[in-house]
């Protein structure tokens, strides 16, 4: 079982661990990148109920990385979210 996604305040990121073939990866991805992507015409949105709305595509973008060959601690940008819309 993994731990649960969180908001880490001092890197303004939300912190998740994504199970990958059987193996929990860490990854992040910033505030500012899940506003851009999910919800640019917000205010003031929770980071973190931001993940959890869209948690199925940014984990498969966490898989997609992996399998593209990125090791652990990944971090997503704005452009690994726009190839799950794609």
């Amino acid at each position: 079982m993994s731990n649960p996604p969180f908001f880490h305040e001092a890197s303004s990121a939300v912190r998740f661990w994504v199970d990958v073939d059987g193996a929990l990866i860490g990854a992040s991805v910033s505030s500012a990148t899940l506003h851009y992507r999910f919800r640019p015409g917000d205010r003031g949105e929770d980071p973190l109920e931001t993940y959890k709305t869209h948690a199925r595509d940014i984990d498969a973008a966490v898989r997609r990385r992996v399998a593209q060959g990125s090791i652990e601690p990944v971090m997503l940008r704005e452009f690994d979210l726009r190839a799950a819309a794609a």
